[in-house]
């Protein structure tokens, strides 16, 4: 009998503790707000801009009002599908997250008018984007990667007021200062020969010769931007997906050093003006100066570093253990209001 007796509160015991479980479950998954229709989660927000209005891709995970990152990917014009490693990471915190194509990427609207290309312009998409999503200054965090970077930063110091938290992954708040780090560091570390080779190319500007890129994959990419052996799915999908128009008219033909529209970009001085809380992440191997980076974070009012050891432009892959363990504190500590 009281074999009895102890099963039977065995099973209420666990019973008790899946309803809530499944309760949980129940409530991430809800997305479909303003319609019948289930699409994973993912929506097309209508963007206004000076010549129009267009739409632009995102894809929403979980359900948490005090926690909602966007994260903004690479490039320019690079797609969300590079940064699908957060996708576990996040949703085992049970944050609430979306994947996003900026305007001009693979998954987008892809309007052929130059003067949609500027950083002013972008930073106006992005506060759209968080409008749609109803974030606000309670929950919002913006994880911008290299080029997404930049455009958090330059989020920040127009709209921090709507902003909970700020993580800057691999990305310097100096274009000026990642050429004069790609020409007197990395460039060194190539072998004379082979840099002779490229500086040649890049000189005659024949930047479509498959020479060029058959350069600098082994002995610049796969050193510098990321070191796995077998690049991720992700990542290879987003390099086939680029919009090579927008990508070279901003960011010039290569990560190999700045150019185009970007090339003079620089806040370093008006860093200080950041004070929400914010991650400064900076690797070993990054095409980015990470003793620079360290530097970002004390310019801010409220900065934390994080480095990554092993890790190299998208340390989000090559250092992920790292990467997302310091990443995940960051968020739970402005969240609980310990950091």
């Amino acid at each position: 009998m009281r074999y009895s007796i102890a099963l039977l509160s065995l099973l209420m015991l666990l019973s008790c503790k899946n309803e809530p479980k499944t309760n949980i479950l129940s409530n991430y998954f809800t997305y479909n707000q303003d319609s019948n229709v289930e699409s994973a989660g993912v929506k097309m927000i209508p963007i206004k801009t000076p010549i129009g209005e267009f739409k632009v891709w995102t894809k929403r995970f979980g359900n948490n009002p005090k926690i909602k990152i966007l994260l903004l990917h690479g490039g320019p014009a690079m797609t969300h599908e590079y940064m699908e490693c957060f996708e576990t990471f996040f949703q085992r915190e049970g944050y609430e997250f979306y994947e996003y194509d900026q305007l001009g990427s693979y998954y987008s609207d892809q309007p052929k008018d130059s003067s949609l290309w500027t950083t002013e312009r972008f930073v106006e998409e992005v506060e759209q984007v968080r409008k749609a999503i109803g974030a606000d200054n309670s929950n919002f965090y913006v994880l911008g990667n290299s080029w997404g970077g930049i455009l958090a930063m330059e989020y920040a110091l127009k709209y921090q007021q709507n902003m909970k938290g700020l993580l800057v992954s691999n990305m310097m708040a100096s274009a000026p200062d990642y050429g004069k780090y790609a020409d007197e560091v990395l460039s060194k570390q190539m072998k004379p020969e082979i840099l002779t080779e490229i500086r040649a190319l890049e000189a005659k500007k024949d930047f479509s010769n498959p020479r060029y890129m058959e350069l600098l994959l082994p002995n610049f990419y796969q050193k510098h931007l990321c070191r796995l052996k077998e690049w991720p799915d992700g990542l290879n999908r987003a390099s086939k997906h680029i919009n090579n128009d927008i990508y070279s008219l901003m960011q010039g033909p290569s990560e190999f050093g700045i150019s185009g529209r970007l090339a003079h970009w620089d806040i370093k001085n008006r860093l200080n003006e950041i004070a929400v809380p914010t991650l400064m992440i900076g690797a070993k191997y990054d095409t980015m100066d990470p003793k620079a980076i360290e530097e970002q974070s004390k310019l801010v009012k409220k900065g934390r570093y994080l480095y990554c050891p092993n890790g190299s432009h998208l340390a989000m892959w090559d250092d992920q253990q790292i990467f997302m363990k310091g990443v995940i504190q960051f968020i739970n500590d402005v969240t609980t209001n310990t950091f």
